[in-house]
């Protein structure tokens, strides 16, 4: 572990050296890269932990089941409309 560790220092001391050569239009585009790879990264280590599949798969065995209410995005829309014209008229 020690040799991965000396690994990503070197290479982070490589990307850091590089990155002080670039204009800004350039490191926004680095910027954008880096952040499309970390993002995707966390939505992979979604699917890797076992709590968080645990309870997806709880839920969608509900929602199967018909042991929770559904509803259409329609619904969820008109039920909004109508709280927000309640907060509304009560002021």
């Amino acid at each position: 572990m020690k040799n991965h560790m000396g690994a990503a220092t070197k290479l982070d001391k490589q990307i850091n050296d590089y990155l002080g050569q670039l204009n800004p239009k350039q490191k926004k585009a680095v910027l954008t890269v880096v952040r499309t790879f970390a993002e995707k990264q966390q939505e992979s280590d979604l699917w890797g932990d076992k709590d968080f599949v645990a309870e997806m798969d709880r839920r969608f065995a509900e929602m199967e089941s018909g042991k929770v209410k559904l509803y259409t995005l329609e619904e969820a829309e008109a039920k909004a409309r109508q709280s927000y014209r309640n907060k509304k008229r009560k002021k």
